[in-house]
C-alpha cells in the first residue's frame, strides 16, 4: 500500500520549534505534491471578550490575524508548493481538529515539546490533545534538544525510519506508512520489536534453566516474525534491518534512536482514557516527549 498524502495541515504559533516544523511539512508537501494548509491559531484568552472596552477585543483579533499571515507568508518564503494560510482565533487544538476534519487532511504537523511530571497532569499539551482527537495520521517534530539542536540550513532528511512493531493492527498500519515513507525516500527501514521485562526477575531456581530455554524460543520466533514482514521487492528500493530489544519499550526505542540516528519513528497508537494517558501513559506518548526526533503516530480510521 502506498501511502499519498493530498491535504497537509501544518500549525505553528511561530516559535523557533514549531516554525521548524513548518519545514518538515514544506519538504512532504513538495514530495507528494499535495496542498498544505499552514495555520496559525489566536489563542486569546476568553477574559478578553468581557473587556470593559468590547471592542479592543476585536482590535487584538484583527492585529493579530494580520500579523499571522503576514509570518505565515515569510514561512514559505520562494517555496513552489500550492498553500493555504488560515489564521483562527480559538482554542487550538479543538481548532486544528476541526480545519483538519473540514478539509479532509492526510496528516497533521505540529511542534511536540516534552513535558512530563505536574505540569503535564494540569496543563496536558496541544500535540497530546490531538493525538486523541484527530482522524489522520500526527506527526510530532521534535529536535534532539529542541531549539538548541535546530539551526536555520538544517537539513529535512528521512535517511533512516524507524518502524515500532508489535504485530498488533496499529502497528501493522505503522508499519505500511513507515514502509512507504521509506520507498519514496529511498530510507533505510528499521523493523524493530521490543520484548518487555517480565514481572519476575528471580525465578527459583529450578525454573532458571526452563525459563531461559523458553526465551530463547520465543526470541527466535520474534525474530521470525520480523524478517517475515521483509518481501524480496523491498530490497529493491530501501535497505530492511530488523532488530530485537529487550526492555521498557518507550526507554529502548527512544535509546535506539539516539544510537542509530533515526530521522523518523513512526508507531501505531491505541485509545486510552484520559485518566490512564494521565497517569501512565503509552508508548507512543512517552515516545514523542522523549524522542531525537520528529515521530509520526498513526491509528486505524
Amino acid at each position: 500500500m502506498r501511502i499519498q498524502p493530498r491535504n497537509i495541515l501544518c500549525a505553528t504559533d511561530f516559535s523557533y520549534l514549531s516554525n521548524y516544523a513548518v519545514k518538515y511539512a514544506i519538504t512532504l508537501a513538495k514530495e507528494f505534491n499535495a496542498k498544505l494548509y499552514l495555520c496559525h491559531v489566536v489563542d486569546i484568552s476568553t477574559t478578553a471578550a468581557y473587556d470593559e472596552a468590547p471592542g479592543l477585543y476585536e482590535v487584538q483579533c484583527r492585529n493579530a490575524e494580520g500579523y499571522g499571515l503576514d509570518q505565515l507568508t515569510k514561512l514559505v518564503g520562494s517555496n513552489q508548493i500550492d498553500w493555504e494560510p488560515v489564521v483562527i482565533t480559538g482554542t487550538v487544538a479543538d481548532e486544528i481538529a476541526q480545519l483538519a476534519k473540514h478539509n479532509t487532511v492526510d496528516l497533521v504537523i505540529t511542534a511536540a515539546r516534552g513535558r512530563s511530571g505536574l505540569a503535564r497532569l494540569i496543563l496536558g499539551s496541544v500535540t497530546e490533545r490531538l493525538m486523541r482527537t484527530l482522524e489522520c495520521p500526527l506527526l510530532a517534530v521534535r529536535a534532539a534538544e529542541d531549539e538548541i539542536s535546530i539551526s536555520d540550513d538544517s537539513e529535512i532528511s528521512f535517511k533512516r525510519i524507524l518502524v515500532g512493531c508489535d504485530f498488533s493492527s496499529d502497528s501493522n498500519l505503522a508499519f505500511e506508512y513507515g514502509l512507504s515513507l521509506a520507498q519514496e525516500f529511498q530510507s533505510e527501514l528499521h523493523l524493530v520489536h521490543v520484548v518487555a521485562p517480565p514481572i519476575y526477575k528471580s525465578p527459583p531456581k529450578p525454573l532458571t534453566e526452563v525459563r531461559t530455554n523458553v526465551r530463547q524460543e520465543l526470541y527466535d520466533q520474534l525474530n521470525e516474525k520480523l524478517q517475515d514482514m521483509i518481501t524480496p521487492e523491498m530490497m529493491n528500493w530501501c535497505s530492511p534491518v530488523t532488530d530485537l530489544l529487550a526492555g521498557h519499550p518507550h526507554e529502548e526505542i527512544v535509546k535506539y534512536s539516539t544510537i542509530k540516528a533515526i530521522d523518523l519513528i513512526v508507531l501505531g497508537i491505541r485509545g486510552h482514557s484520559l485518566i490512564e494517558s494521565l497517569f501512565i501513559g503509552s508508548t507512543s506518548d512517552r515516545v514523542m516527549r522523549q524522542a531525537p526526533c520528529p515521530v509520526l503516530l498513526v491509528r486505524p480510521a
